[in-house]
């Protein structure tokens, strides 16, 4: 299945040999099937039929079908997560402690947040388009994403809020916990119009914001008023549920890796793209947060 994650949209995840034999992973059924009942092999009309994974899928196996490949397991997901998610962590809380936001130093520690920023965007893009996961990359990425949140959290802490910043890490959490359990209860299910309305909804929202800063640099004042007022709270809900949507599409992308036998390595590039994600989602939090608490 393809989607539109930022990291999972290049390529997928690489159907190598994943340790098990081509014939048994075709005969596994696919898990969204099984779960609502369904023959094995026959999911509903708008279920996803073609699973890139699973033997004639759309992403090729590799050239030496000889070698044995370790296949990625859903534990694999969860360190490779939590080591990403560490990083970016480790990282926000040493640039909130070492770069003040204070009138002395605000200006320098936002230069530091913005060259930080950009560096973690040209390694995803590097991350991206490279043929496998590099961890040194998706560690990189997650350290210098964690500098730009920890200035950031720090400045809307210190001028907004000072309980703003644990408020939008425990809405992050309980978007997150939420969407899991609604995908495990299959409550939601990524079928091809989920996929095609994430799509088109992401396209729309990205649309806008560039708008916003077109507008807002050329003199506008505030923009289009994504970032004021009830506007802007009723934009960073939708970016919220937009992550969440997100976050559906990785879990299904990670499920069906799991199922078919992806290789190992490639549980790199499923806690790349839930970081992305996850990020996404608290940046979002965090602006409407601040909106609503600004206003009182």
């Amino acid at each position: 299945m393809r989607t539109s994650n930022p990291i999972f949209s290049r390529r997928g995840f690489r159907r190598e040999g994943g340790g098990q034999d081509p014939a048994a992973r075709q005969a596994r059924p696919q898990p969204i099937a099984a779960a609502v009942g369904t023959a094995a092999g026959t999911p509903p009309a708008d279920e996803w039929t073609g699973n890139p994974y699973a033997a004639g899928g759309d992403f090729s196996p590799a050239k030496d079908t000889s070698a044995a490949h370790t296949s990625m397991a859903l534990d694999d997901v969860v360190v490779r997560t939590a080591g990403t998610l560490g990083t970016v962590a480790l990282a926000a809380v040493l640039s909130w402690v070492l770069l003040p936001v204070d009138e002395a130093g605000i200006g320098r520690s936002y230069g530091i947040a913005a060259g930080a920023a950009l560096v973690a965007f040209v390694l995803s893009l590097v991350q991206t388009f490279k043929r496998r996961p590099a961890p040194a990359l998706i560690l990189g990425y997650a350290a210098f994403e964690g500098v730009f949140l920890g200035v950031i959290s720090s400045a809307t802490s210190t001028y907004i809020s000072p309980g703003v910043v644990v408020q939008a890490v425990l809405g992050t959490f309980a978007v997150s916990a939420g969407v899991l359990i609604a995908y495990r209860m299959r409550w939601i299910r990524v079928t091809r119009r989920f996929y095609g309305f994430v799509l088109a909804a992401a396209t729309g929202f990205l649309l806008l914001m560039a708008a916003d800063l077109l507008f807002s640099a050329f003199g506008a004042g505030h923009g289009l008023g994504f970032d004021s007022g009830a506007l802007g709270v009723v934009f960073g809900i939708a970016g919220i549920l937009l992550g969440a949507a997100f976050l559906a599409l990785d879990f299904k992308q990670i499920e069906d890796a799991v199922a078919y036998g992806a290789p190992r390595e490639e549980s790199w590039l499923a806690a790349f793209g839930l970081t992305l994600t996850l990020v996404w989602i608290y940046l979002e939090a965090l602006r409407v947060l601040s909106l609503l608490q600004g206003d009182d």
